[in-house]
Parts: structure tokens; sequence; C-alpha cells
């Protein structure tokens, strides 16, 4: 299936692996957080962002249908209400990724070998057309954490981490992570505000 547009997403995508994210990435714009396979549970600073990003918008996860998925899927269950979590589930398709030399341990394709249509399928519903339109009309972006110094100074690594603790978000996120967490929590005029700048600037 050749997708003529992508459809906008306005709640954050959980994933396993930069694999999935790539996969997504053919059917939709969106907000595609990856829990690093098992790393998720070593890393209470991600687990602490989906949480807190939970706590304003409903966040949908789509992680394999086999038991790591399984585990991980779990995992973000009991750390985030079930009223915030938009579950969606991939059927069981046996197969192989064509990156990978061997099928995974149950033989079956995870999110990263899911055909285009059924993909498109599962996030149609959820796009908002007037929520996508207002993330996307945020012009909140890279070039103002530059100028705000939240990027490409000595000391931005720190003043990231203040402003993240200042809205309750983890520390230790880069600057693209922080900046798709601030669109969705943030209108432009709160981020100015927030930072302490004119918005006449």
């Amino acid at each position: 299936m050749k997708i003529e547009k992508r459809l906008k997403i306005p709640y954050p995508i959980i994933v396993e692996g930069k694999y999935d994210k790539q996969r997504l990435a053919a059917v939709c714009e969106a907000q595609v957080l990856t829990t690093d396979g098992f790393g998720l549970f070593k890393k209470n600073e991600k687990l602490a962002l989906f949480r807190e990003l939970s706590e304003k918008t409903p966040v949908i996860v789509l992680t394999d249908s086999d038991g790591a998925g399984k585990l991980i899927r779990s995992h973000l269950s009991s750390a985030i209400p079930s009223d915030r979590l938009i579950q969606l589930y991939i059927p069981q398709i046996k197969g192989k990724e064509k990156r990978k030399a061997h099928p995974s341990a149950e033989g079956t394709l995870g999110v990263e070998g899911m055909e285009n249509e059924l993909l498109y399928g599962l996030l149609a519903p959820f796009e908002d057309a007037e929520t996508a339109r207002r993330l996307e009309e945020n012009p909140l972006s890279k070039t103002d954490l530059y100028i705000d110094g939240l990027t490409g100074a000595a000391d931005s690594s720190a003043r990231r981490d203040t402003l993240a603790l200042s809205l309750g978000l983890p520390v230790g996120m880069s600057a693209n992570a922080l900046l798709g967490a601030l669109k969705i929590l943030l209108s432009y005029e709160e981020y100015l505000e927030l930072v302490g700048r004119d918005i006449r600037c």
C-alpha cells in the first residue's frame, strides 16, 4: 500500500526500538518514543517521562505481539493508569524481518515487519484533526532551544535538566526528546513565559 498522505497522530506512540520507530514514520507523523527494548526496566527516567506525558495526553502503546512485547506492555501498564493508555496490538504473523538473519525466538513478525496498510488501519482511528492542528501550529523548534541556551552551549545539558525538573520531567533528556515533550505540554506562549523570553523578541 502506498501512503499518499501520512496520518497526523497527536498522541505520543511508544514502541520497542528504533526500527519500529522508523517503520511508523512511513505511515504517520507523531512523536514516537522507544523503550529500548528491555532497557525500559533499567531506565527509571524513561518510564518517568512516559508517566508524565500520560498525565497531559493519552499515550499509544504498540509493542510486538510476542513474549517480550507483552512483558514491556505489562510494565508500562503497571506504571500508567489504564485510562491514559491506548493499547494497540499487531497480529501474530509468522515470518522474519528483512534485516534479520534469523527469525525471532517465536518466529513472528514485530512492528517493523508489519505492512503499511495494517499499521495505517491501526492508527487511523486516533487521528484527531483539532489536536493535530494545534501541535502542528506550535512553532516551538530547535532554534528556540538554541536561543534559550538549551542546546549548543557549554551548560545546555544542565539548563535542560533545570527546565525539565520545573515541569516534572526527568533529567538527562536530549534536546530532541525535550522538544517533543515541550510541544505537547506547553503552548508557544507558555514556553516563552517559562524561559523568561519576551514574546515580542
